[in-house]
């Protein structure tokens, strides 16, 4: 079994489901009293959201390249982003490593073209819905072209991620918000081709899921964690 180094606490909320998932599978692939040899870096995320908001995205990415080179140095044989959004300098943290980074936009891509889903909706951070690296990356690399919500719609899913979720608040009315926006974005004219939805923020996982939808939904974080282990097995 190899060792996955996961760079996370962005938020710890989310890395916490990561930890669960990727043992559970481990344990359902191999038995008896396995788990997954993993090593974990875990940030600060007031650190590191600080500078997301300030657009400190070089800052960021030395923060990133750090926390990746001391896995690798500590014996990871691959790195897992726990997070979406970090994904932005994912090229530059791999340009500084020797060992793979498991990408989880080029996994939930691979899920997503199993299932036939090419236009799907992706519900996200601001960061990740409205700069180009995701829906770039999924468009680019795999022929997935994504949706994203209007300004208000962005602003009320980045609320309540950065309000609530990342701060492990789960709120009915807000679930109830997201599921609103859905079916709103469903109805307008650039939506009526959506044929999947991307829950784009690995927090989202927390409000919503597979039962409250008619169409495809792409769990970006279990997703990602059984690409983890996917590597780790092989």
């Amino acid at each position: 079994m190899r060792k996955i180094g996961l760079i996370g606490g962005m938020s710890w909320e989310s890395t916490a489901i990561y930890y669960r998932l990727i043992n559970e599978e481990v344990r359902r692939r191999v038995g008896g009293l396995h788990s997954a040899k993993l090593l974990l870096w875990s940030f600060d995320f007031a650190e590191i959201a600080e500078r997301q908001h300030a657009d400190d995205w070089a800052g960021a990415t030395d923060m990133m390249v750090e926390a990746a080179r001391t896995l690798e140095q500590a014996g990871a044989e691959a790195l897992v982003i726990c997070t979406n959004t970090m994904h932005r300098m994912a090229d530059d943290i791999q340009a500084r490593v020797s060992v793979p980074l498991i990408h989880i936009a080029d996994a939930t891509a691979e899920a997503m073209k199993a299932s036939g889903v090419s236009r799907p909706l992706l519900l996200a951070t601001r960061f990740t819905m409205e700069q180009d690296f995701y829906r770039d990356r999924l468009a680019d690399g795999h022929g997935i072209v994504a949706t994203v919500p209007d300004e208000a719609g962005r602003e009320i899913v980045h609320r309540i991620i950065y309000e609530e979720l990342v701060r492990g608040v789960v709120k009915p009315e807000s679930k109830a918000a997201y599921l609103q926006e859905v079916e709103r974005l469903r109805s307008a004219p650039e939506g009526r081709d959506v044929d999947g939805l991307i829950m784009g923020c690995t927090e989202i996982t927390m409000l919503i899921g597979r039962d409250d939808f008619d169409i495809p939904v792409f769990d970006t974080t279990a997703i990602h964690a059984t690409a983890a282990v996917d590597f780790a097995l092989a």
